[in-house]
């Protein structure tokens, strides 16, 4: 079968769902090698084998980590040079769009991003217009370059025993051009990732301000769900920007989207509009979010979601 390669998404080697969900979309279309960058291999490994690599490179020295984006992307090259796959996979996030992007022009290959499905015949589709079109595209050039949005695919286990091969790669002095110099790890909230929660509450402007966002983070715990942001609450400094949902923030596809106070920019809507079922509450009864709302309950989302997370709480008993 052909070689599909899945760059994995691991932070100290704890794998994140972003990958279980690109080793089976792999799996339609070929063999699937996980390429391993960084340290913690061993905590990655059962993980990977759990979800059908067949084969794993790794990739640990410090060279990697010290430099932004491009020590990646050669080792990416040096890989497709030498295994010649049918595809790379690779996360929808900012940094791995980077990295997939200077890969195909250093590759001569097609790119795609923010592919929601993946066929077997490496056909994808992409989401456009607020959810209007679904959009069937394949790349035609070269080796094909896939950035897939985390919940396209209901990760599926497939256990396997994966050959590991440790690789190296001489890093030119064009990439080492830009160092990391310092890491501070985010505050934890425990609550999910937000790019790969499967529940996002968001709050917008409707909120009212910084201490409005308090309902939206109950809900959020409510639900086992993530936190998010329209941009002009982020703007109007309510919600740090890492939570900033839509085109210039962070773009989710989780199973169930609450969008509370947000009027439904398409700024915002190009962020969640894949999302399975979206439910906005909102105190405008025209505002654009209930056009492409599953659900909607027009009223005061300080009055709407504690009663919400009270009959939440109630049913968990």
């Amino acid at each position: 079968m052909a070689e599909i390669l899945v760059l994995v998404d691991h932070l100290d080697g704890a794998v994140r769902k972003f990958t279980t969900e690109m080793l089976t979309l792999a799996r339609r279309a070929g063999e699937p090698s996980a390429v391993f960058v960084g340290s913690g291999y061993d905590a990655a490994a059962e993980t990977l084998a759990q979800f059908g690599a067949a084969k794993v490179y790794v990739a640990d020295a410090p060279d990697l980590s010290e430099y932004l984006v491009t020590p990646k992307v050669e080792l990416l090259a040096s890989l497709i040079a030498r295994t010649q796959p049918a595809a790379v996979l690779v996360p929808s996030t900012l940094e791995a769009k980077e990295i997939a992007a200077r890969l195909a022009i250093r590759t001569g290959s097609g790119l795609i991003t923010d592919a929601i499905d993946v066929s077997a015949e490496l056909g994808t589709q992409q989401s456009a217009f607020a959810g209007s079109y679904v959009v069937d595209a394949k790349v035609t050039t070269g080796t094909p370059i896939i950035a897939v949005k985390a919940n396209a695919v209901t990760p599926e286990t497939a256990p396997s025993t994966p050959a590991v091969e440790a690789v190296a790669v001489d890093l030119p002095d064009s990439a080492k051009q830009a160092r990391v110099v310092s890491r501070s790890p985010r505050k934890q909230t425990g609550r999910p990732d937000l790019s790969e929660a499967s529940v996002v509450v968001s709050g917008g402007r409707g909120v009212g301000g910084p201490e409005g966002f308090r309902v939206v983070e109950e809900l959020a715990d409510a639900l086992g769900g993530a936190v998010g942001a329209s941009r002009a609450a982020v703007d109007s400094g309510w919600y740090p920007h890492a939570s900033q949902v839509g085109q210039t923030g962070k773009t989710v596809s989780p199973q169930l989207y609450v969008a509370a106070g947000i009027s439904g920019a398409i700024q915002h809507r190009a962020g969640m509009q894949t999302s399975k079922t979206i439910i906005a509450i909102n105190k405008d009864g025209e505002a654009p979010i209930f056009e492409m709302a599953d659900f909607g309950v027009v009223g005061d989302l300080h009055q709407v979601l504690p009663a919400l997370v009270a009959e939440i709480n109630r049913r968990k008993g």
